[in-house]
């Protein structure tokens, strides 16, 4: 008799947690980041090709798992903007720079095009 009574209890309790086996851990950033993307690229809001935007959206997750995704500095970010402007010519590199981070800025990417507009005083 009380074997099948410790048998039921068991029974009762595995079919308690059974739910929360099912759900498996809970999602992480990353792929809860993945996930969002990879539904965007299949309903076609990425505009891009989808299966450039699937792959783009696990090569986002992979990176974000290692840890080399997002979290830049304000300060890293600026030197990634003004880095392209060291190729210019020395005269050139401040209108480079000013083109890069100054201005005012219209329009989006999902839109067709950020447009970025400066003024240089003319000598």
């Amino acid at each position: 008799m009380n074997f099948l009574l410790g048998t039921a209890a068991a029974t009762l309790a595995a079919a308690i947690a059974a739910p929360g086996w099912a759900a498996g851990p809970p999602a992480t950033q990353a792929e809860t980041n993945y996930q969002q993307e990879r539904a965007r690229c299949l309903a076609g809001q990425s505009n891009q090709a989808q299966e450039t935007c699937l792959k783009e959206a696990g090569a986002a997750q992979d990176e974000t798992r290692r840890g080399s995704l997002g979290g830049a500095s304000a300060a890293d970010l600026e030197r990634n903007a003004t880095q392209r402007c060291e190729a210019q010519p020395p005269a050139d590199r401040a209108a480079c720079i000013q083109r890069t981070l100054g201005g005012s800025t219209d329009g989006s990417v999902g839109g067709g095009g950020v447009i970025r507009q400066t003024e240089t005083p003319v000598k």
